[in-house]
This record gives C-alpha cells, sequence and structure tokens, in this order.
C-alpha cells in the first residue's frame, strides 16, 4: 500500500507520518521524504546563492529518481534513498538502505502535485495548515541558523506564494484531509486503526 501525505511547509504533515507509524512494526512501513529527493546543486554556486534559490517549487525536486524508487519498493526491490542537507543545500554521498515493505508513506510539500506520482498512490492525505509561520520560524531558527527576519522574508515572499500556486491546490486530490495537521489526534487515531486493519489484510 502506497499512502502519499502533502501539505505545506509546517503544516505537522511529518509529525502525522510520525504518530501514524509510532505504534506500527518498523519493517512493515518505509517511509520517503520528498525533502531527500532535491535535485542535486548546480556547480559553480556559492552557498549563499545556493540558499536563495527557490526550493518551494515543483522544478526543485528529482521527480523521476523519486517515482523510480517507488516503483522499486513497489517490485519488492530495494533501494538506496538520498540523503539531502539543508545546510549544503546539496545531496550528500552517502545513501540510506530502504528495503521493501507492506505501507510506503511519500512525505512532502508536493507529495501529491505530480499525477504520475499520485497514480501509484493507494491512499492521499493532505494535511492542513495551522500556525504555519510559527512552525517555520522555530524549526529555522533553532534547525537551520537562520535569524528571525530571514525566515520571515523567505515566507512572505517565497513560501507564502508558492504554497498558493502549487501546493494548496493539491488539496483536491486528497482522499482525507487533517485540519490541525500533527494535533489532530482523532484524525491519526482512525488513520492508525486503518492502517492496521490493511496491514493485517496484507500478505
Amino acid at each position: 500500500m502506497i499512502i502519499g501525505i502533502a501539505g505545506g511547509t509546517g503544516s505537522g504533515k511529518s509529525t502525522v507520518v510520525r504518530k501514524i507509524i509510532a505504534q506500527l512494526p518498523a519493517e512493515q512501513v518505509s517511509v520517503l521524504p520528498q525533502d531527500s529527493y532535491y535535485k542535486r546543486a548546480p556547480k559553480g554556486y556559492s552557498i549563499e546563492d545556493l540558499r536563495k534559490m527557490n526550493y518551494d517549487h515543483p522544478d526543485a525536486f528529482d521527480w523521476e529518481l523519486l517515482e523510480e524508487h517507488v516503483r522499486k519498493l513497489r517490485a519488492e526491490r530495494a533501494i538506496r534513498q538520498p540523503v539531502y542537507s539543508v545546510l549544503t543545500c546539496d545531496r550528500c554521498e552517502e545513501t540510506i538502505l530502504v528495503k521493501p515493505s507492506k505501507v510506503i508513506i511519500i512525505e512532502g510539500i508536493m507529495a501529491l502535485y505530480r499525477k504520475e506520482l499520485r497514480d501509484m498512490m493507494d491512499l492521499r492525505i493532505y494535511a492542513d495548515p495551522d500556525e504555519r509561520l510559527i512552525r517555520v520560524i522555530n524549526r529555522d531558527v533553532v534547525e537551520r541558523g537562520r535569524t528571525a527576519s530571514i525566515v520571515m522574508e523567505r515566507y512572505l515572499h517565497t513560501l507564502k506564494p508558492m504554497h498558493r500556486e502549487f501546493i494548496e491546490p493539491t488539496k483536491e486530490y486528497a482522499d482525507i484531509i487533517i485540519p490541525q495537521g500533527g494535533e489532530n489526534e482523532k484524525a491519526i487515531g482512525i488513520l492508525r486503526s486503518y492502517l492496521d486493519q490493511v496491514l493485517c489484510g496484507l500478505p
């Protein structure tokens, strides 16, 4: 079973994933974060130039590689998942071995954007924004070393318009919409129970 979980930056989709799989056997679930599939950094760019690039546009992702990996996992073949560094704005040399499992979760801001990827999904979920700006500021300041003013400017001039143009419209493709993202314990509980039943029925 292939599940896609989309939603804007800071919408709580990663929290939804963590809470859904928290009580499921680890060997039965594989998670593919879309953030791992950013394209390689172009040659000759300084780190300052790379940080100014728009990573909230569909062209920032290596769709072909992501879709190839999903097809391989569905065919019960292991993959080497890329590792992306937000500090260097590039992929690392190491990769992560991901083995086939009964449930594959694709999580990212544009997990539902591309039709070729959507068509491989059995269940599509959209986490609705809830205090996204606060979450983005906390994450980018604490984890990524950015100043609050830089985060605010990026949110207003990049994240917000990209969300309106490319991410929010994908809500129409969702089978389930989770208001309040990772804070919606009732919705997450229902999904977890559903997955329990699915796993019991899968060979």
